[in-house]
């Protein structure tokens, strides 16, 4: 793993398609992740992106390169925004339990990203954005949406 890669596991007390299906409503990360200003759901497997990078906004767009229902999503970027790919997986440990773990690998783009990496900033915003999404999707107890659709290593 290079020094640039992010990985965070956290267990939510929802059913595995509920914790999945939520996942799939990319438009709703606004709510529980921290310095994502926009989504804007393309079509199936393109995003639009509007983040705040340590004070610095950034637009750039994303393909979902694999989906499968309760098990996995993983996207890359498209264009000249930041460099960044990840994969979020979904494992059930019980009925009503599921751990969703986040791996992320980006590139830092100028001075104040790169410090923010290497003193932990971003790890931090991502095991907090993990947070935020267990009492998200806990407090509501049901997802907002859903999109069963399937998408194999585009």
């Amino acid at each position: 793993m290079n020094a640039n890669d992010h990985t965070h596991s956290i267990d939510v007390d929802v059913p595995v398609r509920v914790a999945y299906d939520q996942w799939t409503q990319f438009e709703e990360f606004p709510r529980f992740m921290d310095g994502v200003e926009s989504i804007v759901q393309l079509d199936d497997a393109r995003l639009h992106w509007v983040v705040d990078i340590a004070g610095v906004i950034r637009e750039f767009d994303t393909t979902i390169s694999e989906q499968l229902p309760d098990e996995r999503v993983a996207w890359t970027t498209t264009d000249d925004g930041p460099t960044h790919a990840g994969v979020v997986t979904f494992h059930s440990l019980a009925d009503d339990k599921t751990r969703v773990t986040l791996q992320m690998d980006f590139e830092p783009e100028g001075f104040l990203e790169t410090v923010g990496d290497k003193l932990g900033f971003v790890s931090g915003r991502l095991a907090g954005d993990m947070k935020n999404f267990k009492s998200f999707i806990e407090d509501r107890g049901q997802s907002s949406g859903a999109w069963r659709g399937t998408i194999e290593n585009n």
